[in-house]
């Protein structure tokens, strides 16, 4: 009997093993799934964005909208390669079947993960405030624009911006705290389970601050170039070819804020509140969810260029202006036909004299007949033709 229970516990602890590692398997291929779908979406979008840029940026007609396509070609290209060397990262750990300790056994490939995920993550941001504090000023200080922000100001600043994201990034390996593997064993990213000393709870509370800080410098920057545009607008302080530029380049700033905003938010509070918490085991699924909600940023940016532009909104005002016009004009026309067809319709009867002579006196008796709605008058017109055949 002892042989029967220890073969028959062998055999169910087999098929839970079998039945574990199936929905690991059937969960794991929509990870790789939607891992592949956004890679392969995110690098054709900021391809396509990239192609625009660098088109428009040939034709320039004001040298104040050179330094936003630096910025905007700059957040592309950095998009571009997070898609490109996250993408690959993720396609390497599942390739592997998420056994870390197989293929990353001295957190080399961990290490570099986490670093090019906060990297990658700060960059955009960054970018996006340095191009709304870039409008604000060309919009309320547009003479000091024009002189003291030349494009060798703007490679420096571009320089400190990607510096100062790739310190943040290295900090833990230079603190000598290596990045950690998380619950769903598809990523690397600070310790945001159990701290064990105060940089466990430094390093991720110092990177959600600077998201947050560059979100909140970005709000105001927009906030008072939208108002001063308006004012000024309303003022006819600038030529309208000008504030045309402005116009399209403030909505894309608020575009790429709100995009921002809806995507990181989420992110970056949570790692605050899960840094905050002593003795918090992080949730793989919510934490997983909301990282994958902010890699939909770099995906969502691209288009924002693609669809924001002058020629799409003009376009897209003609064709409402035209889909207006046929609509206001399809009912008179309507009415105008079916009245002429009863009038002749009406007198039908007449001989081929009679319909020769009052094709003649048609055109002058035209503007009474439409006038009119009731059959007296119809009536007196047909009566007078006739009287003068």
């Amino acid at each position: 009997m002892s042989t029967m229970s220890t073969s028959e516990n062998a055999v169910l602890s087999s098929r839970s093993e079998v039945s574990t590692k199936n929905i690991t398997c059937e969960g794991k291929a929509p990870s790789v799934t939607t891992s592949i779908i956004s890679m392969t979406f995110g690098i054709l979008s900021n391809s396509l964005a990239l192609l625009i840029l660098l088109k428009s940026s040939k034709r320039v007609p004001l040298k104040s909208k050179v330094p936003f396509l630096v910025f905007a070609t700059s957040l592309v290209v950095t998009d571009l390669l997070g898609h490109l060397v996250n993408g690959s990262l993720v396609l390497f750990v599942y390739s592997w079947r998420k056994n870390w300790e197989t293929f990353d056994p001295r957190g080399n490939v961990c290490n570099l993960f986490g670093t090019s995920m906060v990297f990658f993550g700060l960059s955009p941001l960054f970018l996006g405030c340095a191009m709304a504090i870039e409008r604000c000023i060309g919009v309320t200080r547009p003479f000091y624009h024009s002189t003291g922000l030349a494009f060798r100001h703007m490679r420096r600043l571009l320089s400190v911006i990607w510096l100062v994201a790739a310190l943040v990034a290295v900090l833990p390996m230079v603190l000598w705290r290596s990045y950690g593997v998380q619950r769903s064993r598809s990523w690397c990213f600070f310790h945001l389970g159990k701290p064990k000393d105060w940089l466990d709870v430094f390093l991720p509370l110092f990177f959600s601050l600077l998201g947050l800080l560059a979100l909140l410098f970005s709000i105001v920057c927009n906030t008072v170039s939208s108002c001063s545009l308006l004012l000024s607008t309303m003022h006819r302080k600038h030529h309208s070819r000008g504030t045309s530029y402005h116009i399209e380049m403030i909505c894309q700033l608020l575009a790429i804020m709100l995009v921002s905003c809806v995507c990181w938010g989420p992110l970056l509070i949570h790692v605050i509140f899960l840094s905050s918490k002593d003795n918090h085991e992080p949730e793989s699924d919510s934490l997983l969810f909301v990282v994958r909600m902010a890699t939909w940023n770099q995906i969502l940016d691209p288009w924002i260029y693609i669809l924001l532009r002058k020629a799409v909104l003009r376009k897209l005002y003609l064709m409402l202006q035209r889909c207006s016009r046929s609509k206001s004009l399809q009912q008179p026309v309507q009415w105008k036909h079916s009245f002429l067809q009863s009038s002749t319709s009406s007198i039908s009867r007449f001989g081929p004299r009679e319909c020769r002579c009052f094709d003649g006196l048609l055109v002058q008796n035209t503007r009474m007949s439409l006038s009119t709605d009731s059959n007296t008058e119809v009536f007196h017109v047909v009566t007078s033709v006739w009287k003068k055949c």
